[in-house]
């Protein structure tokens, strides 16, 4: 097949929805915009929210169903921008504009490889799905239609990976920490200062070590990200607070992490939420041995996505892009990124048997 004009339909709309602002939460004229390109090409949408789904018009009962799935939400522009975060602009091949690597490559190249692949019936169905707050791990976004898409057998989830095989993600906890002393006159030495107190605990999240290490995804990793104690200069805290940063791998659940970090510390301990663990696929899925004959590699991604919350099938993180661009000033794609992004898809995804029972 000749894939040239799915490859222009992927930049154009990629140009047409930079220039639309899709914050976490405000995905509502992206949403349009996405429905409408589908709309043209003759599909029935279905919408919840900010979430836009359409199945493939060769779908037939007793196959099994493939999700093509990315993002609609970015996170906010900064004041550092020199271009306009809101504007698609070209320059030496690259495509500038805020969400142009994470993640609009991906799913507009995933919504273009969807129409290609649906041309023909293929041995498995069809469902892309443009997804809302991914990047605010929102309850509005791939959860609330999940259910409604209906059983899914196996998702593709398009984040920035140089079409190489994410085929594992860390899991991410955000832990709430409270330090608790009595305050008192700095001048007196009276009071139990918060801050020394938290020192222990702030330490222990440096410098501890759990056990089981992944052969993939390497160690659990434990980062403090913010801190906040004391109200003026000559006041003993009462209180430290601080917010750590839980990066899981496969061996511990966020739950099982958690009771060991609560029965090794001494501070108060909030987990604001458990739902995001690790997350993958196995290496011996027709999936990832049909990518490894195509040439693409596979490794453990660090970050997270959508694929944490999505429950009960495999799935494989794969897309067109850099990580290391995502959320950086003056975020870009390369034009020829997205094109070999469909390509690669395309190529990996046709005539594709998936051998999925149950």
């Amino acid at each position: 097949m000749n894939l040239e004009k799915y490859k222009t339909l992927a930049i154009e709309s990629l140009k047409g929805l930079i220039g639309i602002q899709s914050y976490s939460k405000e995905e509502n004229h992206a949403a349009d915009f996405i429905e409408t390109i589908l709309k043209s090409k003759a599909y029935q949408t279905n919408r919840k929210a900010n979430n836009i789904w359409v199945y493939g018009k060769h779908n037939a009962e007793g196959k099994p169903l493939l999700l093509l799935n990315s993002h609609l939400d970015t996170v906010n522009a900064s004041a550092s921008w020199t271009k306009n975060p809101f504007e698609a602009h070209v320059e030496d091949g690259k495509l500038y504009g805020l969400g142009s690597n994470d993640a609009g490559g991906c799913l507009c190249s995933l919504m273009a490889t969807f129409l290609a692949l649906d041309e023909k019936e293929q041995a498995y169905n069809l469902v892309f799905a443009a997804s809302a707050e991914e990047e605010i791990s929102g309850v509005n976004g791939f959860e609330l239609i999940q259910d409604a898409i209906g059983k899914i057998d196996l998702g593709i989830v398009g984040e920035p990976t140089l079409m190489q095989m994410a085929i594992a993600e860390k899991g991410l906890m955000v832990l709430d920490v409270e330090t608790k002393g009595i305050a008192g006159h700095a001048a007196r030495g009276e009071g139990v200062n918060a801050i020394d107190k938290a020192m222990k605990d702030l330490q222990w999240f440096q410098t501890y070590k759990f056990d089981k290490e992944s052969d993939i995804l390497g160690p659990v990793k434990m980062t403090v990200t913010q801190i906040e104690a004391g109200c003026q200069h000559n006041v003993v805290p009462d209180n430290c607070r601080f917010v750590v940063d839980v990066r899981s791998n496969e061996h511990y659940s966020n739950q099982d992490l958690f009771k060991l970090i609560d029965q090794q510390t001494e501070s108060d301990v909030k987990a604001r939420s458990f739902r995001m663990n690790s997350s993958g696929i196995d290496l011996n899925h027709p999936l990832v041995q049909a990518g490894i004959k195509i040439g693409r590699s596979y490794y453990g991604s660090p970050t997270t996505s959508d694929q944490a919350i999505m429950k009960g099938f495999p799935t494989l993180k794969f897309g067109p892009g850099d990580s290391a661009r995502s959320h950086t000033v003056n975020e870009y794609i390369n034009l020829s990124e997205i094109e070999e992004g469909v390509e690669i898809y395309y190529q990996l995804l046709n005539g594709l048997d998936l051998e999925i029972k149950g």
